[in-house]
């Protein structure tokens, strides 16, 4: 028992709280950045759910959090400022922007991240003093800036280094035999693969930690890459978790936008599954590197997803929904 809660569940525990804790950093560092003009950026952008689309990838790639966006924009929609169709474009923007988390992780660049994470912490500090003093409005800019990234930077190397904790338990898991009945099992039925994305996400609320830990199992070799797509695949719908639990006390227009992205995920993976050894082929021809397959692959489906449901969004049966324009303010 003892071997278990040491190797086991405390590095786990450990780097998931470090992940999520990273993960948290980053987010409220950006949304400091960028938070004042997301409100306008939503209400006035929005107005197709093409540019819906491109507004809820970029926010979401700054901000580092596709549920945190959805959140944000059910919110929006229980409070009148916005409505359902503008939201349709803004779901499907969310899957795309969350790509560059992904794609950043399998760089792997947590051999460096110890000392990043220093330096961010000593400008932060150092910038600490003269940002409380201050009179200038434009060196106070500066200042917040310069604390904002560095934030943002210390936050990145706590996902990294998070990971690198909870990739320390690959060996006992291997020792006794955890992965290799799950792998047995997977062989018969990628499904498995499946379940276990979606209900590893739908525990953690993170798809962004279930993903990096499937990355850093594959990169170590302990997982082929088709099971790794089968698992990303899942995380995708386990996801979904977050903004069906946002929608519950609001109103049926944030249901909507909550079961807007379920439908999204589900339909995708439902559409990807049978592909999964040709997107695995796929992937070794973009690199060598299992890691940075995985990455090419979630970025390839939620891409190619969004635009295949692009199209419906324009479906005059869904415009008419919430009357279909900008709300009053």
């Amino acid at each position: 028992m003892q071997v278990f809660i040491t190797e086991l569940m405390v590095p786990l525990i450990a780097g998931l709280a470090l992940f999520l804790f990273g993960m948290k950093i980053v987010e409220w560092a950006l949304y400091r950045w960028t938070g004042h003009l997301l409100k306008r950026i939503l209400q006035r952008l929005t107005r197709t759910p093409f540019r819906g689309l491109i507004i809820g990838t970029g926010t979401t790639a700054l901000l580092q959090s596709s549920s945190a966006v959805t959140v944000i924009t059910i919110g929006f929609v229980n409070a009148g400022l916005l409505t359902f169709p503008q939201t349709l474009g803004i779901i499907l923007g969310t899957n795309i922007g969350s790509c560059l988390t992904t794609e950043l992780i399998g760089l792997r660049l947590s051999g460096s991240m110890s000392k990043t994470l220093l330096i961010a912490s000593i400008f932060w500090f150092i910038t600490w003093i003269p940002f409380q003093s201050a009179q200038h409005p434009t060196v106070t800019r500066i200042l917040d800036s310069i604390r904002g990234l560095s934030l943002t930077m210390a936050g990145f190397s706590c996902v990294l280094l998070g990971l690198e904790v909870m990739q320390s338990i690959i060996p006992f898991l291997q020792k006794h035999g955890l992965l290799a009945w799950f792998i047995e099992q997977a062989q018969q039925s990628l499904l498995w693969g499946i379940i276990a994305g979606a209900a590893l996400t739908a525990i953690i609320h993170s798809s962004a930690a279930s993903i990096a830990i499937t990355m850093g199992l594959a990169t170590l070799g302990v997982i082929p890459v088709d099971l790794g797509i089968a698992i990303i695949l899942g995380c995708n719908i386990g996801t979904c978790i977050t903004p069906l639990m946002a929608s519950i006390g609001g109103n049926r227009f944030g249901y909507y936008v909550a079961w807007a992205h379920v439908l999204l995920n589900i339909g995708g993976t439902l559409l990807f599954y049978p592909f999964i050894s040709q997107m695995s082929s796929l992937s070794s021809v973009l690199s060598t590197d299992p890691a940075i397959q995985l990455a090419h692959i979630q970025t390839i489906f939620n891409v190619i997803c969004s635009i295949i449901a692009l199209p419906i969004c324009y479906l005059p049966a869904l415009q008419r929904i919430q009357g279909g324009g900008i709300p009053d303010q």
